[in-house]
């Protein structure tokens, strides 16, 4: 019996859901090998830890830090409303 349940260990259960991963939103991107934007995300975590975790106090260094990606080609160039960010 136990050859039997190890046999069928990785194989679906009758009436359990198949994972489907999916790419994500906006793609994938390159990642900042050479630092060219370390210090807005070095901001942004410091932002984030002092204010506990609380992303609204931190909203402008995290535009600024997209806004360096954007500039230095890391990511695909977005108006900021399409990120999150409303017009002031």
């Amino acid at each position: 019996k136990l050859c039997v349940a190890l046999a069928n260990m990785g194989l679906p259960q009758a009436g359990t859901k198949q994972f489907q991963a999916k790419p994500p939103d906006k793609g994938s991107f390159p990642l900042d090998h050479d630092g060219e934007c370390k210090a807005q995300f070095q901001a942004y975590m410091k932002c984030l830890k002092v204010n506990e975790q609380n992303g609204r106090k931190c909203r402008d260094l995290s535009k600024a830090y997209l806004a360096c990606r954007m500039d230095s080609e890391l990511m695909a160039k977005e108006k900021m409303e399409h990120l999150g960010f409303k017009n002031k």
